[in-house]
């Protein structure tokens, strides 16, 4: 069968894994939320607040964890991660476009590319750059002296990659990302502000995703490093000489200031801020809008936002907090004053 006809389940549990309970032989053709899908779709529980759904729900068939296998008698695929089965599932019944080998005529191409690589419309692509196989550039992309793009990436259209950055292999870089651009350093000089040349480059590992309008500067003089399989979101500014440990994940408008460096698998909520200079170690989590001025050393999730409030009672409470330095000297002195009265009896 192909995807456009669907998959039994039978054949899923074949090529993905997983345990079969129930009906094999249903054919599913597209995946759907427990509460919207219809018949030859297969939806998927992942959250415990929705469990009720399975009762409820018209798909064909289900993907679930282990512990939820008895709360359905629909069929149903069994894996202790239901949320990256569905991922793998979506991905099998919605393969990507084909792409079409070769080089457009309207493309300005100053290096050698392999036969199986597909070069779109108005693209640019620059002196002694190093193109792997079945890479996938999209129309108006400019691609600088001395780039490396590693095999199967995907460029999305009018990407700019800066001189001499590395792409790892199976990237894929959203539409208007740029990699590669000067970072933010200059030297005061009287009133005047003194551009520093930044000769560094960004070199991005392996099976990473860069988001859509995301940023990543090149290092001053060492380079900026995104390490194997980091997922950036849209719209995220990466400072100059920046690390980014393996496996790491960061949310929409997280901005990450100059010579910080992140540890593996860490992850960074939407509009997360941190300042420069700061180690960040392995499997620290920052919530969303969570402004980190010191290093975090130790793993765990760290928020420092304040939590909603209606805005009356947000007044109050920060009325509140201003006067606790105050507060704190005036317990200091009492409780002084009680050790002092403790000794005299």
């Amino acid at each position: 069968m192909s995807a456009q006809e669907g998959f039994r389940l039978d054949q899923i549990v074949a090529r993905l894994g997983g345990s079969l309970e129930g009906d094999g032989s249903v054919v599913v053709s597209q995946v759907g939320t427990l509460s919207s899908a219809e018949a030859g779709q297969i939806a998927f529980l992942t959250n415990p607040k929705y469990r009720q759904q399975l009762r409820s729900t018209r798909a064909t068939a289900v993907i679930v964890p282990p512990q939820y296998s008895a709360d359905t008698s629909l069929p149903r695929i069994v894996h202790q991660n239901a949320y990256a089965y569905y991922a793998r599932v979506t991905a099998l019944l919605n393969p990507g476009s084909s792409r079409r080998s070769g080089i457009h005529p309207s493309a300005v191409v100053d290096s050698i590319v392999p036969g199986s690589a597909s070069i779109g419309a108005n693209v640019v692509i620059g002196m002694e750059v190093s193109i792997g196989e079945n890479v996938t550039i999209f129309p108006g992309c400019v691609i600088g002296d001395g780039v490396s793009i590693g095999d199967d990436s995907l460029l999305y259209p009018n990407c700019v990659i800066y001189h001499h950055c590395v792409i790892g292999r199976r990237a894929v870089i959203h539409a208007g990302a740029v990699v590669g651009s000067d970072g933010f350093g200059f030297a005061k000089d009287g009133e005047r502000w003194i551009k520093i040349p930044q000769i560094g480059r960004v070199v991005v590992g392996d099976d990473v995703e860069i988001g859509a309008n995301t940023s990543i500067d090149r290092g001053a003089l060492d380079d900026t490093v995104i390490g194997d399989d980091v997922k950036l979101d849209n719209q995220i500014q990466i400072a100059h000489n920046v690390v980014i440990g393996d496996h790491s994940a960061m949310a929409g408008c997280v901005g990450v200031a100059g010579s910080t460096k992140i540890g593996r698998r860490c992850t960074v909520g939407g509009a997360g801020m941190i300042v420069g200079h700061l180690e960040i170690g392995d499997d620290v989590h920052i919530s969303a809008g969570t402004m980190v001025t010191k290093s975090l050393s130790k793993p765990g999730q760290y928020t420092s936002i304040f939590p909603l409030e209606v805005h009356e009672d947000w007044l109050h409470n920060a009325a509140q907090i201003k006067r606790l330095a105050k507060l704190a000297e005036r317990v200091s002195e009492l409780e002084k004053k009680l050790k002092i009265m403790e000794i005299e009896h």
